[in-house]
């Protein structure tokens, strides 16, 4: 299987985005053969409502939709309590009518950090699609678009036609992908700005550069209307930290690299050793988890200056928590139980050990490790919650497809982490499908169900609140009333413009994807080191 090369330093930046790789490229979604409607009417009747506002689950409700926007939202009486039929909104022949009594109705969730996955990984667009609409995810933000940026200008054109299985996508392009070389100068970065503007991208993905160009195409975004984001790679942190890059103009930060360094105070570089190379990806992971304990400490004068300041500039979290879970417990990612079915040969090969496969960084990773990474975790989930609580906008990423996270279920992981965090459920749907919808500027057509919104809704049948589990393609565990453990849960239909799809459906033909490819290659998962 290709690996990623491990590049110097100084090509970063084109390792991380894959500048112009024709061959980096994966094979495109089918056309579309699944999903019903849209319909010129259709009615959910008698639904649980988790409306995305924030406020408290309300039912039951008959929510009708029309032509792909919501028409009305009409509660028809009370929990426990007989339906007086004459109070509903009336079906004629026509219309689509889901029995929805019983079960929960949410905004679809948008995923900010959701990539397509790459040649490295071997992971089909339709494979990975699926994988996002069975778990929810009617929208993502594609960072970086690593398998070039007309392929992934095409997948959008074709999603937004509904011609295949996908959710919407937002491209936002690797900084100087396109570019003849590397960008140089204010002026050729703003003209770079313009050019993908001109072709259709939404946003930039930054890992930084220096502040002159970082700036100019900062600047220039912002007057175009598009997006930013930056990872803040440690490579080039030293230019602009997170605060530095919020009193930029930049919009959002993924992750969580940057935050740190704003909030040092007797240290202006992170305590690296002295034989560290950021090319051992054991080297800059494990360091990683060293990181938060250098900064401030929380509530101290410093780290209510930087967070204050970061919540008057209007910038983003947008924490990821999720894709360094392993980091804190490798062994429960690694055994996570979806694997076996869902997890393609390509990419369970991609996520072994290796020093050369990005994030794939168990070369000795011990108990030690581990520790620190939770220690990391507890300092990184105070701030992000305390900048919720200040009024903050948090949204959801999951950047599966690295470190044992599978497209889908790593987003539910990522709920879970939130609620760790300190997130109320409730909390938690308003950052996944509003908060997100405001970043991409389109909260007066996505993020809640609301009346005059687009049809983009997510129904389960049991109550998520009580369980994010239940949101897991692979359901819940619960024991029932004969002592005999079953699975509940597991969305039951993803609706993207009043399209409706069935979720079980979709990860079923997942499942025969992957059982087609261990067949093929004579494949069985195990575990690294072992035969079984």
């Amino acid at each position: 299987m290709t690996k990623y090369t491990v590049l110097i330093a100084s090509l970063l930046i084109i390792f991380l985005i894959g500048i112009g790789s024709a061959n980096a490229q994966i094979q495109e979604a089918p056309d579309r053969t699944m999903g019903e409607g849209p319909y010129d009417r259709m009615i959910i009747r008698g639904v649980t409502l988790v409306d995305g506002t924030g406020s408290p689950p309300r039912g039951p409700v008959d929510v009708v939709v029309e032509d792909n926007k919501i028409a009305s939202v009409q509660s028809v009486g009370y929990p426990g309590v007989p339906i007086d039929e004459n109070s509903r909104p009336k079906a004629d022949e026509d219309t689509k009518v889901i029995d929805a009594e019983g079960m929960y109705l949410l905004p679809g969730f948008i995923d900010m950090h959701a990539h397509t996955g790459g040649e490295a990984q071997g992971t089909p667009a339709e494979y990975v699609y699926k994988l996002w609409m069975a778990h929810g995810i009617t929208t993502v933000r594609e960072p970086g678009s690593f398998n070039g940026m007309d392929w992934t200008l095409k997948q959008k054109e074709r999603s937004s036609k509904n011609e295949i299985t996908a959710p919407r996508i937002f491209s936002y392009i690797g900084f100087g992908m396109g570019h003849n070389g590397e960008i140089t100068s204010p002026e050729e970065a703003r003209k770079w700005v313009q050019m993908i503007a001109d072709e259709g991208a939404d946003g930039i993905k930054f890992f930084g550069a220096s502040r002159p160009i970082y700036k100019a195409a900062i600047n220039e975004a912002n007057k175009l209307g598009l997006g930013t984001m930056t990872h803040h790679a440690q490579t080039r942190v030293v230019y602009n930290n997170a605060l530095e890059s919020a009193r930029l103009g930049l919009t959002s930060i993924t992750h969580w690299y940057g935050i740190p360094e704003a909030l040092f105070t007797d240290q202006q570089i992170q305590n690296y050793p002295v034989d560290y190379n950021y090319n051992n990806e054991q080297h800059r992971f494990e360091e990683a988890g060293k990181l938060w304990k250098q900064a401030a400490e929380p509530y101290s004068n410093k780290w209510n200056s930087v967070m204050n300041e970061m919540l008057e500039l209007d910038v983003t979290l947008n924490p990821t928590f999720s894709i360094y879970e392993a980091s804190r417990d490798l062994s429960a990612q690694r055994r996570a139980e979806w694997h076996e079915k869902y997890t393609l040969p390509s990419l369970w090969e991609f996520y072994k050990p290796s020093r050369i496969s990005h994030g794939s960084y168990w070369i000795n990773w011990g108990t030690e490790q581990e520790i620190a990474w939770k220690e990391n975790f507890d300092l990184w989930f105070e701030f992000v919650n305390e900048f919720k609580n200040r009024g903050g906008r948090v949204t959801l990423g999951s950047d599966a497809g690295y470190i044992y996270k599978l497209y889908g279920f790593g987003y539910i992981q990522e709920m879970e982490m939130l609620q760790e965090a300190g997130f109320h459920p409730l909390e938690i749907f308003q950052s996944a499908s509003l908060k997100a919808a405001e970043v991409l500027n389109l909260d007066d057509q996505l993020g809640t169900i609301e009346v005059g919104k687009l049809a983009d809704m997510v129904l389960v049948d049991a109550n998520p609140l009580k369980n994010l589990k239940t949101l897991y393609g692979t359901g819940a565990v619960h024991v029932n009333k004969d002592n005999e453990p079953v699975r509940i849960g597991g969305i039951k239909y993803t609706i993207k413009d009043g399209i409706v799809y069935d979720a079980k459906k979709m990860l079923q033909q997942v499942e025969e994807m992957v059982q087609k490819s261990k067949e093929e290659k004579d494949y069985e998962i195990t575990q690294p080191g072992l035969d079984y």
